[in-house]
């Protein structure tokens, strides 16, 4: 890993293998979170919720992987953009960026940081008060007041209206991102072929149908408390 590391297209490799893997999460948390508006009154979005709460495999397994995955793609972005921009040694007199790419390729780490910042909140509201309940104060029931409290946490979590905001605005980004991202993730494995541009319009429908969604679950929720 370290040798695949050292090299420039070894990086941008390592990158794309990173976001396809939190593309992949990105889609299996969307699956889960959008039960969570079906007419049951939460009954499926808590059963999944438990399940993935709860399973071993998952908590111990794909839970850590998850976060290596997350630390290991910001870090990488950060460290591409630092040899990407020390690689610039040639000053012009005037610089058209946007005649040779688009906004969003040549705004990425503004996007990712947003995201990042993103992804800090989101783990302050959910995943922080998860370990709390689960390994510090060892309650793996899911219940409270005898009733799963997954949906209604995650009701309570956007009655705020600033809050609502930021998640929307947060998957705006994420979608500014992935506009760019997949299609990048691909040339770095070097999907160059007859079905690029099957790539390119499947990468625009996840990177805005996906947020979308999202945006969707949280106008939801605020409104229907």
């Amino acid at each position: 890993m370290s040798g695949l590391l050292k090299s420039s297209i070894g990086r941008k490799f390592a990158m794309a293998l990173s976001a396809f893997f939190l593309m992949l999460f990105l889609l299996q948390h969307f699956a889960i979170n959008i039960t969570s508006i079906f007419p049951d009154n939460g009954a499926t979005f808590n059963k999944m919720s438990h399940f993935m709460g709860t399973n071993p495999l998952i908590q111990y397994v794909m839970q850590p992987v998850l976060i290596f995955g997350v630390v290991f793609h910001f870090v990488m972005g950060f460290i591409l953009e630092m040899k990407n921009n020390s690689a610039r040694k040639v000053s012009y007199a005037k610089n058209n960026g946007a005649a040779n790419s688009t906004w969003m390729s040549r705004n990425m780490i503004y996007s990712g940081g947003f995201i990042l910042v993103f992804i800090i909140i989101h783990f302050i509201d959910f995943w922080f008060p998860e370990i709390n309940t689960k390994f510090i104060q060892g309650d793996w029931s899911g219940l409270h007041d005898g009733e799963f409290r997954y949906f209604h946490e995650l009701q309570h979590k956007f009655l705020a209206p600033w809050r609502v905001g930021l998640y929307v605005l947060g998957f705006v980004f994420l979608a500014l991102h992935l506009l760019h991202g997949f299609s990048s993730a691909f040339q770095s494995v070097g999907a160059n072929n007859k079905y690029t541009r099957g790539l390119k319009g499947f990468g625009k429908v996840y990177a805005i149908g996906i947020p979308v969604g999202f945006i969707i679950i949280a106008l939801f929720h605020h409104f229907n408390h």
